[in-house]
């Protein structure tokens, strides 16, 4: 077993680190896409904002890593591919249609969703290991999500999904 590193909670945590730095890598490429495609000037605006907010949460993960004295290195996400993949799926179908936008945010809140229960449980177990320097930075990303799924709740509620059923 030379050369293997044991399957402690030490390990779950950089697997998870490298876990979301991958998920953050693809988002950014696919943030600005989706603002192409929204109809809403509002929802483009919010996918925009996203977009500098997670170049941030880049960094921050690229500090973790080298408290960690690690390289940054993502490590393939299935689940972030998957929930992009339906992103792509719904521009497709939904092309020009007036419930673009709704499927659209739809699929931001399904990412959003998932940033926030990596972050919330690489917070819990950065605590847990005392890895004290990267908590803060762990919990500003979180917040940052928390706060960018309000907003999306919120364009839902008030104008998005209202002109997509408007349409029907």
């Amino acid at each position: 077993m030379a050369g293997k590193k044991e399957k402690t909670l030490h390990y779950l945590f950089e697997d998870g680190l490298k876990d979301i730095y991958y998920a953050e890598k693809k988002i950014l490429v696919a943030l600005p896409k989706m603002a192409k495609a929204a109809q809403s000037e509002e929802l483009a605006a919010a996918f925009e904002k996203h977009k500098a907010e997670t170049e941030q949460q880049v960094e921050r993960l690229e500090q973790v890593f080298q408290q960690l004295e690690l390289q940054p290195k993502g490590k393939k996400c299935p689940a972030i591919d998957g929930i992009i993949e339906e992103g792509k799926e719904i521009m497709d179908e939904f092309k020009n249609l007036p419930a673009l936008d709704a499927g659209l945010l739809s699929g931001a809140q399904a990412v959003e969703h998932y940033e926030i229960a990596r972050y919330g449980t690489l917070m819990a177990w950065a605590k847990k290991l005392g890895l004290d320097e990267a908590v803060p930075l762990l919990k500003a990303t979180l917040e940052e999500e928390k706060k960018t799924d309000a907003l999306l709740t919120e364009l839902a509620e008030t104008t998005v999904n209202e002109y997509a059923e408007a349409a029907e």
